[in-house]
Formats: structure tokens, sequence, C-alpha cells
């Protein structure tokens, strides 16, 4: 998987849709953690939990049912769930990318937050998308203006000969 490049901009458009989200679906929490289970970004309490730890094991959590998923010939689940006795979890890919996590409890129903995920999925996927524009126009850039694109053969003859 390619590194995940972000810039400033991108991360408070990122930042502020999960606020948005926070609000909206009325959760505890809402984290965007990369594949690798680092933490991205986070809206709502988090002072009571390792979000490290919390980030590693979703992303623990989508590699193990992504191998579920390709034992059932499925691609990927791209929605997962869980139903705790005080809160819950929805998790679901952006982009395939990057992995939103919404924790919530009895304030808020799965409909409400489902709804609310998939705006705010949308408004990420634009985002990446914009990520990954800007990073391939950077990467070219890097090739064309390297430090090296304006020595010659001759400079280099001249140098060692």
């Amino acid at each position: 998987m390619s590194e995940l490049v972000m810039y400033e901009e991108e991360f408070r458009r990122i930042d502020e849709e999960l606020k948005r989200l926070y609000q909206l679906a009325n959760a505890k929490l809402v984290f965007l953690v990369d594949k690798n289970g680092q933490l991205i970004s986070s809206a709502g309490d988090t002072h009571d939990i390792d979000t490290t730890a919390l980030a590693s094991l979703t992303a623990g959590n989508i590699a193990a049912t992504g191998g579920i998923a390709k034992l059932l010939g499925q691609k990927e689940f791209s929605i997962l769930f869980h139903e705790g006795e005080k809160d819950n979890i929805h998790i679901s890919l952006v982009a395939n990318k990057v992995i939103l996590v919404v924790v919530f409890d009895q304030r808020t129903s799965l409909g409400l937050v489902r709804l609310r995920v998939k705006k705010s999925t949308q408004s990420l996927e634009r985002i990446f998308e914009e990520l990954d524009k800007k990073s391939s126009i950077e990467e070219r850039d890097k090739g064309l203006t390297s430090p090296f694109s304006e020595i010659t053969d001759e400079d280099i003859d001249r140098l060692f000969g």
C-alpha cells in the first residue's frame, strides 16, 4: 500500500468533516485512521481512550475482516458494525485508503449514524481524490526539478576529467 501524503489544507478539511459528523450523528467519538493503524484525526471525547491502541485494533479488524471476505469470495466488507452493551461502533472504508470509525451510544440510532456516515464518506472521498492529484503532481514536479537536472555530461567530464 502506498504511503498517505497529507497536506495542511486537506487535513483541515478532514478535521472539519469529522467534527461535523461527530455533531450531526450525535456520536461519542469519530476518528479516521489509515490502514496501517495510524490515527489521522479525531473528534469527540478521547481523554479516557487509548486512541493509539484503538486505531491499531481498528486497522487489524479491517484486515481480519478482509481475510474473511476473501475466504467467502468477496472483495471486502466496506462497512462493519459492532453492537455493545453500552456503546456501538460503526466502521467503514473511505476511498479504500482510510478507515472511518464512529463510536456511539443510545443517544442516537444506527440509522442516523449510517446516513451521516454516508454523507461524510462522500465528502472525505472528494478530499482524498484531491490529495491523490496533488501528491501525483508533486511527485511529477519533483522529477522535473531534481537538483541534478541541470548537470550535463560535460560538467561531469570537467569535474572528473
